[in-house]
Formats: structure tokens, C-alpha cells, sequence
């Protein structure tokens, strides 16, 4: 009886981790280009779930989300512009309200050129790390804030790129 015991507190304690990482974490896999040079194709990163029950996502943080059409996995970009804010692409740099955004060095420029767009509320502008191949905000969709997964964590996947997923603070 007592072995039962044990048994049964131990498949109790299992399930009850199973569940709470399940509502907290999820893993994603990295497919494209669109990222890099910061997250490379076939990378698998963990995504913090819980990370926005409690705030919003913040410009320069990396999500990941089920996109506003048809897709067979969800995209993995970084945040741009938040609601109510105005994004442009022009002169090889993106402007968030009229105020050019100071990106990193790894960051190429952008080669095209986007008309200011307004982000409604609740949304918000993407962009992929590498601008010129990227399918994203640019194209003339923002994400909707239930469509958010979550925030990406770290990578544990291949072990030489193991780590933390690099937010940007943008001014």
C-alpha cells in the first residue's frame, strides 16, 4: 500500500509540473531567414507564455505569434510600433512617430520604402532582424494582441547558440 502511495504522490507531482509548464512555456522552432543574423534558421527556442498575462509587449522584444492569416506555424519577429503609434520606412531607416529608431549594428537597413502606417489599438507592428527578407508588418498587417504566444526566451537548441534571446531597448 505504501508503494502505491508514493507512486500515486509522484504521477500527482508529475502531472501537476506537466500542467503548470504547459500554461507557461512552449517550445518553438525557428524556420527562415528572417531573423538573422540574431536567430538563425532551425534554432528552437523557448517561449515565456506568461510573460504578457500581466503587461504588454514592449518595443524591441522578441515574440512569437500566430499571424493574421493562414499559416501552418506561427512567426517569430521583433516588436516595432505599439498601438496607437505610427510606423514608416524611408531613407533606409524605420521611424516610429516621425522619430527615426536607433537600431543595433546587426540590424541591416532596410531597402524599401513603407508609407507611414498606424497601428490600431491593440496591435502591433513587427519586423523580422533581417529587413529585406522578411514576411512581416511591412506588408501590411500588424498582429493582434490575443494572437501573441508569448515572449522568446532563450535558445537550448543547437547547444553552441544556447542562451538568451536578445531583446532590444529601444528609446
Amino acid at each position: 500500500m505504501k508503494v502505491l502511495r508514493e507512486v500515486g504522490i509522484t504521477v500527482f507531482i508529475a502531472v501537476v509540473v506537466f500542467v503548470v509548464l504547459q500554461l507557461n512555456v512552449q517550445s518553438y522552432t525557428v524556420e527562415g531567414s528572417s531573423m538573422m543574423p540574431n536567430i538563425q534558421s532551425r534554432e528552437y527556442i523557448m517561449a515565456n507564455k506568461a510573460s504578457y498575462r500581466s503587461s504588454e509587449p514592449q518595443r524591441g522584444q522578441v515574440i512569437i505569434f500566430d499571424p493574421p492569416f493562414e499559416s501552418p506555424r506561427p512567426f517569430i519577429k521583433r516588436v516595432i510600433g505599439l498601438p496607437g503609434e505610427t510606423v514608416e520606412i524611408r531613407d533606409g531607416r524605420v521611424y516610429v512617430n516621425d522619430q527615426p529608431l536607433e537600431e543595433p549594428d546587426t540590424i541591416p537597413y532596410p531597402t524599401y520604402e513603407m508609407a507611414p502606417v498606424e497601428i490600431p489599438e491593440n496591435e502591433y507592428f513587427v519586423l523580422g532582424d533581417n529587413r529585406n527578407s522578411s514576411r512581416d508588418s511591412s506588408d501590411g498587417w500588424t498582429v493582434p494582441g490575443d494572437n501573441i504566444i508569448g515572449k522568446a526566451w532563450f535558445t537550448y537548441w543547437p547547444p553552441p547558440e544556447w542562451g538568451l534571446v536578445r531583446h532590444y531597448d529601444y528609446p
